[in-house]
């Protein structure tokens, strides 16, 4: 997650995690602003285990995110505490190309409604949205369970507009996890949402790819290269290999592997290979990586 967009929050306002699951938005909150969450919401006992395990001080509803009564929740010794930060992630999967041309549900789709009754109830300062980068193409479903291709995105700009009518600004921007420093190049969609009449800032990338860095033009910028994911990969532990499955992987993600292969192998200045020894206490290494 890019570091938090938004003014400092005061100690008297609340923190909401809804959609938490374990507890990685939480845990980013938790390292920019010094808080844990205040109220965390998730259906899942096991995710929420997780939370409460990483997050003690926070209170918990097991529950769909639904159930929950804002006021109450925000309620803490029979006061009704100001929300300075709800953060809210709902579930991308009926919204993911990744899912094809299979059946989406509606009622998935329109979890996000949640954060507009939250906008509502306890108006938080700030409202924060991360999904994938389809969600700007929310909009209504055809009787087959497929969106529908004519109205592609209008249930996303009424979420937007119903949220500009309770006096909030409204920006959003794809930003690719890379450019922040961490090791993917997944992209995702960021919306944020203010009350407080100030204006909406947006990190700076700290990271570039190499393309990018290449060309220069940089506005000054120190950018550091992308890193790989084998900075974070532990090589010694031991994985099965994807040829001893039982079930053969689906043909897009041999297509994906193999797209790998060629953009860091094949293709590359730098290939990534990983030689394996067999034997003796020669380790597991990366070619760039000398051993002794």
């Amino acid at each position: 997650m890019p570091p938090m967009m938004g003014a400092p929050l005061a100690q008297a306002e609340l923190i909401v995690d809804l959609f938490a699951g374990g507890g990685g938005a939480s845990t980013a909150i938790l390292n920019a602003t010094g808080r844990h969450p205040d109220v965390a919401v998730n259906h899942n006992p096991t995710a929420i285990g997780v939370h409460e395990a990483n997050h003690p001080t926070t209170r918990h509803y097991t529950c769909d995110v639904r159930e929950v009564d804002p006021v109450e929740a925000c309620t803490f010794g029979g006061v009704l505490r100001p929300v300075g930060l709800l953060w809210m992630s709902p579930d991308c999967t009926h919204f993911s190309k990744a899912r094809g041309g299979r059946p989406v549900e509606k009622g998935i789709r329109s979890l996000a409604d949640v954060g507009l009754i939250w906008a509502e109830k306890v108006r938080p300062r700030l409202i924060h949205l991360e999904n994938v980068e389809e969600f700007q193409d929310w909009g209504p479903v055809l009787e087959d369970g497929k969106p529908c291709p004519d109205r592609k995105g209008l249930d996303f700009r009424r979420w937007v507009s119903r949220l500009e009518a309770l006096g909030y600004r409204v920006e959003w921007r794809e930003l690719t996890a890379a450019d922040y420093g961490a090791p993917t190049t997944r992209k995702r969609l960021f919306l944020i949402a203010r009350n407080d009449g100030e204006r909406i800032v947006w990190p700076a990338p700290s990271h570039a790819s190499r393309a990018t860095l290449a060309k220069g033009d940089l506005f000054g910028r120190d950018l550091k290269p992308w890193r790989a994911a084998a900075e974070i990969l532990d090589w010694s532990i031991p994985t099965p290999s994807i040829f001893d499955r039982k079930k053969a992987l689906a043909d897009k993600t041999l297509a994906r592997i193999a797209k790998g292969i060629r953009r860091f192998v094949i293709e590359s200045p730098a290939p990534f290979i990983v030689p394996v020894t067999h034997g003796g206490e020669r380790p597991i290494h990366e070619i760039g990586r000398a051993h002794v």
